[in-house]
């Protein structure tokens, strides 16, 4: 996709480096327009470099004396985003004010805008400040709120520009609602990580699921225009998509109601998570002591994966997981029937580098039909494409 990023001067301009660098990784050519003042935080040597394409600032190159159209840029951008957008750049944009190669390429913009405050505190609490905003907004601009911290002035409060990290994630969101990919506009369950269950105050039987997969498909998912409820067991990890609304739970019998409230509402569910299958028949509210051996009597936890499978209706999609040590695909094949699954994602813990804990993973998937598809080894970001690339396929069939 083609992305316009416009840098204006303010200290927050050197993360804008960061986000130029994060969305060509993503694939997308880069083009960027500053104005005068942002040369003065960032070279416009090192954004050259990291863009691919040569710096806009001035109506004509000096150099040549070529017009730099912003009629043209306007027409070219898929998405224009501007970081640092500050106090007198928000202001001239509210108002229409044209003197700079910037402020003219927004207003021939015909693709959505996403604007970054960066400013100090105070200027962003003023009346004229909130304001301008609120009408910036009412025009379609959309806005990556900014963060309370330290700021350049040494003050404490609101006004430190959002992290790279966030802001691509706004403008692949963008590029999503403007997609036509089959789960636009979709809305998946996704459950992920590990389930705690209970046996005393501080105890509890677990398993070494990180959800790093989980989060990875809930990521490409919303990356496509598809909205996700992501029911999300004991984990570190974080959610960067406002696609994505996180629900945290501990045990199976927490994640099964999340997951009976929210399948029915859903177009779909991919089912990652690690869930206990056996949970503590007593669960004491105080720490057991050391007394010698101890007997624990377990009970079978919910069937979550089975339960969705009993309440799909005939225009949903479920897809399920299943990790392995020993007769792997035929375990997955009679999990793939008895829970009434679309598609089963198989790994194995006989393969170097999957499952628990790695960064990589490596799958086969089956579907009902019977047809095996195996995939080497890849990162588990990688592997979230895969699986998504496989789901679309499905649901246009």
């Amino acid at each position: 996709m083609n992305i316009i990023v416009g840098i204006t001067g303010g200290i927050a301009a050197y993360k804008t480096a960061t986000l130029i660098r994060l969305l060509v990784k993503e694939g997308h050519d880069v083009k960027v327009v500053m104005t005068p003042m942002a040369k003065q935080f960032i070279t416009p040597l090192t954004v050259a470099t990291l863009s691919k394409n040569p710096i806009l600032v001035d109506f004509f190159s000096p150099e040549n004396g070529a017009w730099n159209s912003h009629v043209s840029l306007g027409l070219w951008a898929d998405v224009m985003v501007i970081a640092p957008a500050t106090a007198n750049t928000i202001a001239k944009m509210t108002n229409g004010v044209a003197d700079n190669l910037l402020l003219t390429t927004y207003l021939s913009a015909r693709c959505p805008v996403l604007i970054a405050p960066s400013m100090d505190l105070d200027m962003y609490a003023h009346p004229a400040t909130q304001k301008n905003l609120e009408q910036l907004r009412s025009v379609g601009v959309r806005m990556v709120e900014p963060y309370e911290g330290e700021l350049a002035s040494g003050l404490v409060g609101k006004g430190r520009m959002a992290e790279p990290e966030e802001i691509a994630s706004a403008v692949s969101d963008l590029l999503a609602e403007k997609s036509s990919n089959p789960l636009n506009g979709k809305r998946f369950m996704l459950t992920a990580g590990p389930t705690y269950e209970k046996m005393d105050a501080v105890r509890f039987i677990g398993n070494y699921s990180s959800g790093k997969m989980g989060f990875a498909i809930a990521e490409e998912l919303a990356k496509r225009g598809a909205k996700v409820d992501l029911i999300a067991g004991p984990v570190q990890l974080k959610v960067s998509s406002r696609n994505i609304v996180r629900y945290n739970v501990e045990s199976a019998a927490q994640m099964y109601e999340k997951c009976v409230e929210f399948f029915p509402k859903s177009d779909g569910a991919i089912m990652t998570a690690a869930v206990a299958d056996f949970t503590p028949s007593v669960k004491l509210d105080y720490k057991m002591k050391r007394k010698g051996d101890i007997e624990l009597t377990l009970k079978p936890t919910a069937d979550i994966a089975a339960e969705m499978g009993r309440l799909k209706r005939d225009n949903q999609v479920l897809v399920g997981f299943a990790l392995e040590t020993n007769d792997e695909e035929t375990n997955a094949h009679h999990k793939l029937e008895s829970k009434n699954l679309d598609f089963i994602v198989l790994n194995s813990l006989n393969d170097k580098g999957a499952g628990f804990m790695h960064d990589t993973n490596k799958i086969t998937i089956i579907d009902r039909t019977g047809e095996v598809t195996p995939f080497s080894l890849k990162s588990k970001k990688e592997v979230a494409r895969d699986i998504v690339d496989y789901l679309e396929k499905m649901m246009e069939r």
